[in-house]
């Protein structure tokens, strides 16, 4: 017998979906040992780590053994020559296992280190989904914020200084085997910073929770995730040393690495982007100041969903459009996120070419559960200014 079955709506339960997740978590506070446990349990004993400058001088947390090597300069936004550079290390090293060990700028370029050595492939072959052919090297991921969720997921982002946008690796290889979540790690995060990233992971979530293809089984981790932020973020700022408001907004992080694979994010990830890429404006710091634009501007087509990522966050009864935005914005700026452009020395002549930069961003665009034109993301810009 034929069974004619209709396509599922883009919230149904009957949506299929494909969730992918680290082979291994470790979460918790003192989590961090666990990295040369494992790496020695696995025979694993030629290690190269890729760390920022602050990271690179405290690799003895993660009590590693055999021979270690340490990439140390990774940039906040990293772009290709700090990938090559690393590359050219790992060529050296030919390690057998690679650690991520700082924000997502670190945990981004090692998935690719644990990658493209040895494999013939050049960055710009695999740009795209799936084009990576093989893993050359174990992958470790240990974060040290609270806001990229990268240790969950497999994509990898770098900026090409010839285009001023950011390339998109996709790959199940690039998936890490074991992912180690200590929130004692980001007790020595600035206040600032845990602002920025923090509303980073919420805007992870809530980009997932309100896109195209949104789906139940995301949704559970979406908004958890925000209501993780709500109740952590303005706790973690206050009081830096708050094992317990740092370890919510580290499984906050992780939770929006949950919905970047099979959801991703969509208009505010976007709309930041050039913020980095053309400005060298840290992502996190990028997302806050977008997100109030973004989340108002989508209101109207998600009102019930919006009504409760609001409500997440510790706001009620908001639903109009220019109450979406003011109530998200105040939210922001008591966190000390900054809020205009401007003071982010950002050149307003610079606005339209933005525009176009991000309205070309498909892939997050197409998303959106609300078309937004280039006149529409200038003036976003704009308001913003």
């Amino acid at each position: 017998m034929n069974m004619h079955i209709p396509k599922p709506l883009a919230a149904s339960l009957a949506t299929p979906i494909t969730i992918q997740r680290p082979h291994i978590i470790e979460f918790g506070a003192g989590t961090a040992a666990i990295a040369g446990r494992w790496a020695a349990a696995r025979g694993l004993t030629r290690i190269l780590v890729v760390a920022d400058a602050f990271n690179a001088n405290r690799i003895d947390v993660l009590e590693l053994s055999g021979a270690v090597t340490v990439f140390g300069t990774v940039k906040p936004e990293p772009d290709v020559p700090n990938l090559e550079a690393a590359l050219a290390l790992a060529s050296e090293v030919r390690p057998d296992l690679v650690i991520g060990f700082g924000g997502g700028s670190a945990m981004d370029l090692a998935k690719l280190v644990a990658v493209l050595p040895g494999s013939g492939q050049t960055l710009h072959e695999v740009v795209g989904p799936e084009k990576v052919a093989r893993k050359g090297a174990a992958l470790m991921q240990v974060p040290t914020t609270s806001g990229t969720g990268s240790e969950a997921g497999t994509r990898a982002l770098i900026t090409d200084p010839a285009t001023q946008n950011k390339l998109a690796v996709q790959s199940l290889h690039m998936l890490a085997d074991i992912a180690i979540i200590d929130p004692a790690l980001t007790l020595t995060v600035p206040a600032t910073v845990t602002a920025a990233t923090g509303v980073d992971a919420m805007a992870h979530c809530v980009e997932a929770f309100t896109s195209k293809k949104a789906h139940p089984l995301i949704d559970m981790y979406a908004l958890e995730g925000v209501m993780l932020v709500g109740r952590f973020l303005g706790r973690a700022i206050a009081d830096g040393s708050d094992i317990e408001a740092r370890a919510g907004l580290s499984l906050a992080s992780l939770y929006g690495g949950f919905c970047l694979g099979p959801v991703n994010t969509a208009a505010g990830h976007a709309v930041a982007y050039p913020l980095g890429t053309r400005h060298h404006i840290a992502h996190g710091a990028a997302n806050a100041l977008i997100f109030p634009h973004t989340l108002a501007f989508n209101a109207p087509a998600v009102p019930e969903k919006t009504t409760a990522i609001l409500a997440a966050l510790g706001v009620q009864g908001v639903s109009r459009e220019p109450d979406v935005f003011a109530a998200a914005h105040r939210w922001c700026a008591d966190l000390g996120c900054e809020m205009k452009l401007s003071a982010l020395n950002v050149p307003r002549d610079d606005l339209p070419a933005m525009a176009s930069e991000a309205h070309a961003i498909r892939r997050l665009l197409d998303n959106n559960p609300r078309d937004i034109s280039r006149e529409q993301i200038l003036a976003l810009y704009e308001e913003a200014y």
